[in-house]
């Protein structure tokens, strides 16, 4: 590695991962000191408390009334696969795919479920695919925010107000750091460990009306797991959306949402944790704007994620270089701010474009973000000098 002389400032939290996801600032394990542990989950003062984060989750997010709102098993990804299983091949289905996990509901739905009347819609890295075709008498499934592109849907002026199908929307690296229109959602889901930096395993599921409409008169026909069971007996489940859970959660992650919860709401509410989100966009914006080496992956900034901020290498050098080696290098660079202790974590996804990807929810301050960008100048740096004098 380069002796190069090393930033003066140093970010406070070096948290940048995208998933699990830096803890609200300051956090300590003192946060979890009022679970209810040792007691049932369905025990009057832990119903209390998951009804508490219902409560607190639905307020924050300003989810409507007559939406249903629920905790379900196996993080977000459990949360996606029971909605898909249990709500789609009534009609045709629009899968949307510019990313790793969206391509991964595409082989769910094409692959597992085996529907035949679907179309897939993708783009590569960066980019968004056209959203104007998407049909309105389809169910659509998408991803609000691509964790692995740093792509995100702009707005949901594409869905169609009247439209015949449902929308099912992972939205798990957008939700508390992006404003989603409810009224255009008709399955929504996320995870605890993203913008919230909650612990993982556990997801949460918003159904609209006309998604509860469609759970009671169609049923799909292959079988349910338990896990995956919206209804009983033909009907909608209303326990499993007022704190009876399907499998039992843990009560220290109930604790911890509702401590990031409760940050939030001191913090200023959903407006300010999306305020703290798109300053740490643009902070980087800033420095990517000045520098000579690092590109932002989705080059459109109506689209571009202030979340999960992935960047790419525009260097001449770096882009003359062979597959192999250009992966390599760019492991080396996160590799090189991990072992500084500045910021860890932070390498592209495997399955993306060679770059670094960081994390800029609302959790992250942008003091850290700041102090990060320096920083990344001397790593990446460091690591072409030091390449240079190999091969030379």
């Amino acid at each position: 590695m380069s002796t190069a002389p090393t930033p003066a400032n140093r970010p406070r939290e070096p948290f940048f991962s995208s998933g699990p996801c830096k803890k609200r600032p300051d956090w300590s394990v003192q946060a979890l000191e009022g679970a209810c542990v040792g007691r049932s989950h369905r025990s009057k003062p832990a119903k209390a408390k998951i009804q508490a984060l219902l409560d607190q989750s639905r307020a924050l997010l300003g989810i409507p009334e007559n939406y249903r709102i629920g905790i379900m098993p196996g993080s977000d990804t459990g949360a996606f696969e029971a909605v898909m299983w249990s709500l789609l091949g009534e009609r045709g289905v629009d899968l949307l795919a510019w990313e790793s996990f969206g391509h991964g509901w595409v082989t769910d739905v094409v692959k597992q479920l085996k529907l035949a009347d679907t179309r897939t819609l993708t783009a590569d890295y960066g980019r968004l695919p056209d959203l104007s075709e998407v049909d309105p008498a389809h169910d659509v499934v998408f991803t609000w925010n691509g964790t692995t592109s740093g792509v995100r849907v702009p707005n949901g002026d594409w869905i169609a107000p009247d439209r015949s199908g449902l929308t099912l929307c992972d939205a798990t690296s957008a939700v508390f750091a992006m404003a989603l229109p409810w009224d255009r959602l008709d399955a929504v889901t996320w995870s605890w460990q993203k913008v919230l930096g909650g612990e993982a395993a556990h997801g949460m599921l918003v159904l609209s009306p006309r998604a509860i409409e469609r759970l009671e008169s169609y049923t799909p026909p292959w079988p349910l797991p338990k896990l995956f069971r919206l209804t009983k007996g033909g009907k909608f489940n209303e326990a499993i959306f007022r704190g009876d859970t399907i499998n039992t959660p843990s009560m220290l992650c109930v604790e911890d949402q509702l401590d990031a919860l409760g940050w939030a709401e001191q913090a200023g509410g959903l407006a300010r944790l999306i305020g703290r989100s798109e300053a740490n966009l643009a902070a980087i914006g800033n420095w990517v704007a000045g520098s000579d080496w690092a590109a932002f992956l989705a080059d459109d900034p109506a689209y571009r994620s202030s979340t999960s901020v992935c960047l790419s290498f525009k260097d001449p050098w770096f882009g003359g270089l062979p597959a192999d080696q250009q992966a390599a290098i760019a492991k080396q660079v996160a590799g090189a701010l991990d072992a500084a202790g500045v910021a860890h974590d932070i390498a592209s996804y495997r399955d993306a474009p060679p770059g670094l990807r960081i994390w800029c929810g609302a959790t992250v301050d942008t003091s850290d973000v700041e102090a990060l960008l320096p920083w990344l100048d001397w790593a990446y740096r460091s690591v072409k000098a030091e390449a240079a004098s190999v091969a030379a």
